[in-house]
């Protein structure tokens, strides 16, 4: 087939969560609101570890990059939903859904593994705490994240050029609120073999192996923590993974929960609600999890509050 066959359309239409119009507004706002406490509060997280010296340590480099990631997570799907809710139109070209699916594919994978990372980094610390500052070395850390950019960049790029060689021969309405792989290569005419092995197999590589790594992290946490003799020495040891494990929880929880609602309904519109905690809420509680059970984090955001302050009284002065 010649290439310029390969794709006989121009853009594609996404359905959203509703197409009744008084619903609109409530969606609009309810979407603005999440996405800004979203943005505020992740990036609360970031200034705060970026500008108080107590924190630059690898757990919270690590919980600076999630923050980052986050932000952009969110910001790949929800500013162009609110637009085409602002211009009442459901249009979105061929190559800005391309772009959409492979963005959100390379933060989506990166959450994955960064919390992943965190794990490793709590193990470490509880399990080898004499040894914690000469194995998580700055070099390390930086290593561990690199890695994560480059393997989730080249799975994305896998991914969408799989999804380039599709043709998509009618008008094309997707029904979501973003251009998701899974939807795409339902909605192709030509054949998706290669493509749905690819997702699976991609699915259980790349989503079984960091949570895999989590669990194991967790078993030798759990198993350390259950030899220490006092109950405060325990408190003490949980509550520096209390709110990681919160995270994780959250993350594969809903994700798990998006895959088996979409399972058992088959319905579209349904997977679609679903996403939303996966893809919106649970990027929006992670700075409140964080913030309102590490000590470390509030006093960091109490003093960046203050010197905030201090910097506005002098300008108006």
């Amino acid at each position: 087939m010649e290439l310029s066959n390969k794709t006989q359309i121009s853009e594609f239409f996404l359905l959203g969560f509703s197409e009744e119009p008084e619903l609109q507004p409530l969606i609009f706002g309810l979407f603005l609101s999440m996405y800004l406490i979203t943005v505020f509060g992740n990036l609360l997280i970031i200034l705060a570890i970026s500008t108080d010296p107590n924190l630059h340590t690898p757990m919270y480099f690590f919980l600076a990059n999630l923050s980052f990631v986050d932000i952009c997570f969110t910001s790949t799907t929800i500013p162009k939903m609110l637009w085409n809710i602002q211009t009442q139109s459901k249009v979105i070209t061929y190559e800005d859904c391309i772009a959409q699916m492979n963005f959100f594919i390379i933060f989506s994978v990166l959450d994955d593994f960064l919390l992943s990372v965190m794990a490793y980094d709590r193990f470490v610390a509880i399990c080898h705490p004499l040894h914690y500052t000469i194995i998580m070395n700055p070099q390390l850390c930086g290593l561990l994240v690199l890695v994560s950019w480059i393997m989730s960049v080249l799975y994305s790029l896998l991914q969408t050029l799989m999804v380039l060689r599709l043709s998509f021969c009618t008008e094309v309405e997707i029904p979501h609120f973003f251009c998701e792989l899974n939807q795409m290569i339902q909605l192709a005419c030509s054949d998706t073999f290669l493509n749905d092995m690819m997702m699976y197999f991609a699915t259980v590589l790349l989503g079984g192996a960091p949570l895999a790594g989590v669990l194991y992290s967790y078993s030798k946490i759990v198993s350390s923590i259950r030899r220490i003799s006092s109950a405060l020495g325990k408190y003490k040891a949980f509550s520096t993974c209390a709110s990681h494990l919160s995270v994780v929880s959250l993350f594969y929880c809903t994700g798990l929960g998006v895959y088996l609602s979409s399972a058992a309904t088959q319905s579209s519109h349904s997977s679609a609600t679903a996403s939303v905690m996966y893809t919106v809420v649970t990027p929006m509680l992670n700075p409140f999890i964080y913030s309102l059970r590490n000590r470390d984090i509030k006093g960091a955001l109490r003093r960046f509050s203050a010197m905030a302050a201090i910097k506005g009284l002098i300008v108006l002065g």
